[in-house]
């Protein structure tokens, strides 16, 4: 495995000859690449919303060059995106296209606004369950409209006026118009699961020039795309609207919010794929309402960052915002040069290319999300709200469920006190479980369990809770001192210290300081003798039962009919490697097999090839994963033991030959790890990676995996991967990138 290029963001400007030198032939492939999906999308989402064709075009011109230029986010690509084609539609019937230009461009100036008043962070506190109801909601209205214009007729302003419609189109469906959709929606199906070279060739592009070609061949009375003249003649000032103001200023404010949003959103996600600079979100807003002023004023549809040219930007090896503002380029020369080409296209064929579109902001794992963190109902509910209403409506109604949930989370604690025992001095031993959320409101919860606890005996409160503020922090110190003073013993476990857990929320999903950390961290001393450790494997399994089983008796549920594990994972005996914890894995994730240094037996020996096997043949892992450690006990016996002597450990030791051979002629690992100034032991540890890799993938023949080799150094916990022929440091930057998205 190999580290990504870490893409450079920075702006061609005035370093325009270094970016021709060193970035210029990434970013027009990548360009090209872009422009080829966008011109096919902002056709299909213009006539989707109501508006002049080719206002999908100069959308796409002005957000590519513009917010290229502009924008907070060097890799996002910005256009018409799908995501407003409701509202927009709504906002076309109601005041008229030309009026809706003036309210795209007046969104635009709120959104500059915002961007200066630094306020673009806070556009993400908007509940994400929302967000994605939203865009699911979009999605299905897409569908349903587009289903019409598929069996030859046109789309509803509404869902329900849509679902009505298709009885009657139904009984005078357009062959021709139905077998383009049906080309166009077979091509983009069938599309991702052709070979890479063939994919090369975005497949929106493929399915409409399919569709048109086949069209223009048998179809001749197929209803097209109409430009009504060239680009340049589409552009025409705004109209102020003829009806109230206040309505006015409402599509104003829903336009904005809906694309800043989505732009800021998709900003955020395009970070996670390529791993490089973080988005400027202040500046991205400036550059969104820049273009989208532009936009307005020439006649074009709003435009937001589009997460579908981004991710398609990233994946084509753009490096620099010369990308985006290149795909704007192409796309003005083609809509100005190659118009009568536009002309050709079946309007059917957009709609298929929309429905697919719409079917795809629909997205299963959105709801499992939604479901997991108990708000599926808020989920539903907007969507609901967006079919039956409109959009705004049904993302208020949204918003209002998320905010209940949080006020619910709020007055809601699970507080209850247990006699556990007795405690080692006789008296018993009485644990006060509390979870969730202390505030004010669930303090007198609280108190009513701390008071079921009975005078004189050994407390353990263990708050396993997100936050708690000054009030519940000082109800509790009172309650602790009046229980201390009557003869008790209380400890209070808290998830971090009290000043920061009165002073800031922790995170969401709280872990307490015991997890993850040593017994001798949280336990008291114990002699090192038979009893003592029995006693702190016992506690350890107690605070297992208490903490663990809530979240991971789902997980073993899951587990039960058999398992899947994404990964071979060889690593030392040593009590200080952990894989669990290095990997942050849990159960199901990996199967591991631990030997003495890491070491890969040959001969009559299975003790890992037989594991590795079964984990091939039955379990069918993708990836093979080989961890040393600095300090290691065996490397260093192997550099000093007898492996002609008997006893198990001179036995065992001789499995570590080959490395120390390795090591010995000089392997180019070795050599890099002794230039890093590692001890020789250490060096050894590296090389045996290597080499107990290369024995592992003889093991595995022919079968399809990964190989990756890791080394901790345990003086500061960081882990280093197998490059080439030397072991680096993973930064957070190089994981980032190797990481795939979310």
């Amino acid at each position: 495995m190999h580290l990504s290029h870490q893409s450079d963001t920075s702006p061609p400007g005035s370093g325009l000859g270094a970016w021709w030198r060193r970035d210029a032939r990434f970013d027009v492939t990548a360009s090209l690449v872009v422009f080829l999906v966008a011109v096919p999308l902002s056709l299909g989402i213009a006539a989707a919303s109501g508006a002049p064709v080719a206002a999908g075009l100069i959308a796409a011109v002005v957000g590519g060059i513009v917010a290229g230029l502009l924008g907070g986010a060097p890799l996002q690509v910005s256009g018409p995106a799908a995501g407003l084609v409701v509202v927009v539609a709504e906002t076309v019937d109601r005041f008229g296209w030309r009026t809706t230009c003036l309210i795209t461009a007046a969104a635009g100036v709120l959104q500059v606004v915002l961007g200066v008043s630094r306020v673009g962070r806070y556009a993400l506190a908007i509940s994400p369950t929302v967000v994605r109801a939203m865009l699911a909601g979009i999605g299905l209205s897409i569908l349903l409209g587009q289903l019409n214009v598929a069996l030859g007729s046109t789309s509803e302003p509404s869902a329900w006026r849509n679902v009505t419609a298709y009885a009657g189109n139904l009984g005078s469906l357009q062959p021709h118009a139905l077998g383009a959709a049906a080309l166009v929606i077979l091509t983009l199906v069938l599309w991702p699961r052709l070979p890479d070279r063939v994919r090369v060739v975005p497949g929106p592009l493929v399915a409409v020039v399919g569709a048109t070609l086949v069209a223009f061949a048998w179809l001749p009375d197929a209803p097209r795309v109409d430009l009504g003249g060239s680009l340049l003649s589409q552009i025409g000032l705004p109209e102020l609207p003829d009806t109230s103001m206040l309505a006015f200023l409402g599509a104003v404010l829903t336009i904005t919010i809906i694309a800043s949003v989505e732009s800021l959103l998709s900003a955020v996600a395009v970070d996670k794929l390529h791993g490089s600079t973080r988005s400027d979100l202040d500046r991205e807003l400036l550059g969104q309402g820049a273009a989208n002023s532009l936009s307005g004023l020439l006649g074009g549809l709003p435009v937001t960052g589009v997460i579908v040219r981004s991710a398609t930007n990233v994946a084509s090896g753009a490096r620099t915002r010369g990308s985006a503002v290149l795909h704007g380029l192409w796309v003005l020369v083609f809509a100005v040069l190659l118009g009568g080409l536009v002309e050709q296209i079946p309007l059917a064929a957009l709609a298929g290319l929309l429905i697919v579109m719409g079917f795809q902001l629909v997205k299963p794992s959105d709801m499992r999300d939604a479901h997991a963190r108990g708000e599926l109902w808020i989920y539903v509910v907007t969507i609901v709200g967006v079919l039956a209403l409109n959009l705004v409506e049904g993302v208020m109604i949204g918003l209002v469920g998320a905010l209940a949930v949080i006020l619910w989370r709020v007055a809601t604690v699970h507080a209850v006190a247990e006699r556990r025992g007795h405690a080692p001095d006789g008296r018993e031993l009485w644990c006060v479980d509390v979870r969730g959320t202390l505030s004010f409101l669930s303090t007198p919860k609280l108190v009513r369990a701390l008071n079921q606890v009975p005078l004189g005996q050994v407390v353990e409160v263990d708050l396993l809770v997100d936050y708690v503020d000054a009030a519940t922090e000082e109800q509790l110190a009172l309650w602790q001192n009046r229980y201390e003073v009557a003869g008790g013993t209380v400890e209070v476990e808290r998830p971090t210290p009290a000043a920061e857990v009165s002073s800031a929320p922790a995170k969401v999903v709280p872990r307490t300081d015991r997890q993850w950390k040593p017994w001798s961290t949280w336990q008291a001393a114990q002699p090192r003798n038979r009893l003592g450790a029995t006693r702190l494997l016992a506690t350890g399994i107690r605070e297992y039962h208490r903490r663990a089983t809530d979240e991971l008796l789902p997980v073993y549920e899951d587990l039960d009919g058999g398992q899947a594990p994404d990964a071979f994972f060889l690593s030392c005996v040593d009590s200080r490697v952990v894989p669990n914890l290095l990997t942050s894995s849990g159960p199901g994730d990996l199967f591991t097999v631990r030997t003495m240094g890491n070491l890969v037996p040959g001969g009559d020996d299975a003790s890992v090839s037989a594991p590795l096997r079964f984990a091939l043949d039955s379990l069918e892992v993708p990836t093979i994963v080989v961890c040393g450690h600095s300090g290691c006990g065996a490397m260093s016996a192997a550099l000093e033991v007898d492996t002609a002597a008997s006893d198990p450990v001179a036995r065992w030791m001789r499995h570590a030959q080959p490395s120390l051979d390795a090591w010995r002629a000089g392997h180019p690992v070795g050599r890099s790890a002794a230039a890093e100034g590692l001890s020789e032991a250490d060096q050894l540890s590296q090389v045996n990676v290597a080499v107990a890799l290369d024995r592992l993938a003889t093991e595995a023949g022919d079968a399809d995996v990964d190989l990756i080799g890791l080394w901790l150094r345990v003086a500061d916990g960081t882990m280093w991967m197998l490059q080439g022929d030397r072991f680096v440091p993973l930064t957070d930057a190089e994981l980032t990138a190797l990481a795939p998205p979310r």
